[in-house]
C-alpha cells in the first residue's frame, strides 16, 4: 500500500502562571537524547519531515487586510508540527505519540491527512 501523508499539530494549554519546572541534570538530558535518538532510528522511514515549533508571532491575512499577532485567544495553542507518512492513521498515531516528550499533561496531538495534489 502506498504511504500517506499526515500533518501533526502539536497543541497545548496556554502558558499558566505555574511554578518553574526544575532543569534536568546532564543525565537525565543524555536519558532523553537517547530516547529521542532511538525514536527517530525506529521512525525514519517514516518521518517525513521533523518539523519544528512554531513561533508566538505571525500575521493573519484576511480580505481587510494583514494583521500581526498575537491570534484569537484561544484554549489551546499550535506549538509546532512535523510531518508523518504511514498507510493509515493508526500508523501516524503510532509514529507521533511514541515521540518522547511529546505527550505531557496539557497537550495533544492533531492529525490530518494531507491531500494528494
Amino acid at each position: 500500500m502506498t504511504q500517506r501523508k499526515f500533518l501533526v499539530l502539536f497543541r497545548s494549554q496556554p502558558q499558566q502562571a505555574e511554578p518553574a519546572e526544575a532543569e534536568p541534570s546532564p543525565e537525565q538530558m543524555q536519558q532523553m537524547y537517547a530516547a529521542f535518538g532511538a525514536w527517530k532510528e525506529k521512525y525514519k522511514n517514516d518521518i517525513l519531515d521533523m518539523g519544528n515549533k512554531l513561533e508566538s508571532h505571525g500575521r493573519v491575512v484576511r480580505t481587510s487586510g494583514v494583521a500581526e499577532g498575537p491570534f484569537v485567544e484561544a484554549k489551546e495553542i499550535v506549538g509546532g508540527y512535523m510531518i508523518v507518512g504511514a498507510k493509515d492513521y493508526d500508523g501516524a498515531i503510532r509514529a507521533a505519540s511514541e515521540c518522547p516528550g511529546v505527550l505531557r499533561p496539557g497537550t495533544s496531538l492533531e492529525i490530518r491527512e494531507l491531500g494528494a495534489h
